[in-house]
């Protein structure tokens, strides 16, 4: 995809996006991405030698293979949204062959799924694409429905199918959320000790975090700190939405921040919020990976790629898009695959 079109799918919005300029956390703040990433951060890191092996594979893999930058393919929707949910608009991936297909198609660094997904067609594929072992989930047919996170396996499990990397959710926030920081912690422990990397969906669950008509899961200052408490328990790469607002802490009026988050270090602008979301993953020392979001049918690819615009030019790693690539035909998936790719293969598109 050209700079011209990537500009036409930006619409009104492509001055402000491509010719941003980041003056509140600054860009030779930040460590950047790139083909070096692995051994220039992680390698004075207490990661073992196996876990850079592995994490490096991800690096290097696919489409977007040694530019620091990645591409994944997450299908754990069957299980956080219910299989009719996620896979009614497009059936044959009930099929778990079809999600890796999909993927390697789509010439992705990796596929996140869960175990019976990935377990299924382990022997086939593990050693054709990263494997990202999904090891925990929100079950989702209790009722009335509860924001928990219960492991579905084991991380040997996911060692034994040759995964690459371990990943897991964090409801922060939530009343379970304490029981599920020991559990990852301990799992990523684990994970390291094998081998295996380690990525963390650090998402904000808690009814409370909307006030006056406004939702706070996605502001820039609390998913910030989710990051933060993501890295702090050695996630080596962090998934999380992007910022839609900021001003959580404010408004809910609990716990601690400072004003100079708001006057000094974020403005209202996408790529300032999202370039605080960096920051708290150590300054880009910890990968920062943004979710794709919800498939809404003819806008995914113009949506897709603004989010790929605003975390490339943030200081991010990449995306890590999943309903809107799976949730139509596997052709179109694969486009908007390639798409999202070519945001950061543009060498036009820098960091803010």
């Amino acid at each position: 995809m050209s700079l011209n079109k990537i500009i036409e799918l930006l619409g009104s919005n492509s001055d402000s996006l491509l010719k941003h300029e980041c003056k509140t956390i600054k860009n030779n703040e930040i460590h950047h991405p790139g083909g070096d990433f692995v051994d220039r951060i992680f390698k004075d890191s207490n990661r073992n030698s196996q876990v850079l092996r592995n994490l490096d594979a991800i690096y290097n893999h696919g489409r977007l293979a040694g530019t620091g930058y990645v591409s994944i393919l997450p299908v754990d929707q069957g299980i956080e949204h219910s299989g009719g949910a996620s896979f009614a608009p497009n059936p044959i991936y009930f099929d778990p062959e079809n999600i890796v297909k999909l993927a390697i198609e789509g010439q992705c660094n990796a596929v996140a799924s869960t175990f019976g997904v990935l377990g299924n067609i382990a022997r086939k594929y593990a050693h054709k694409i990263p494997f990202i072992v999904k090891i925990n989930h929100n079950e989702f047919l209790t009722y009335p429905n509860k924001f928990d996170q219960i492991m579905f396996g084991s991380v040997e499990d996911a060692w034994n199918m040759g995964a690459a990397a371990v990943g897991a959710t964090i409801y922060y926030g939530s009343d379970e959320s304490a029981r599920q920081i020991v559990e990852v912690a301990e799992a990523f422990e684990y994970a390291h000790e094998l081998g295996m990397a380690t990525v963390l969906w650090c998402y904000l669950r808690n009814p409370e975090f909307k006030k006056a008509g406004v939702d706070y899961h996605n502001s820039a200052d609390l998913t910030g700190q989710a990051n933060h408490l993501g890295v702090t328990i050695q996630a080596d790469i962090i998934k999380q939405k992007l910022p839609t607002n900021n001003g959580g802490y404010n408004a809910l009026n609990f716990g601690k921040t400072h004003k100079k988050v708001y006057s000094d270090l974020t403005t209202d602008h996408p790529i300032d919020l999202c370039r605080y979301q960096v920051a708290n993953c150590y300054m880009g020392r910890v990968g920062l990976i943004n979710s794709g979001g919800e498939s809404k049918g003819a806008s995914d690819m113009a949506d897709a790629v603004t989010t790929a615009v605003i975390n490339k030019r943030a200081g991010g790693h990449g995306l890590i898009s999943g309903r809107k690539a799976f949730q139509k035909p596997m052709k179109d998936g694969v486009e908007l695959l390639n798409a999202i790719q070519d945001v950061y293969l543009s060498p036009e598109i820098t960091i803010a």
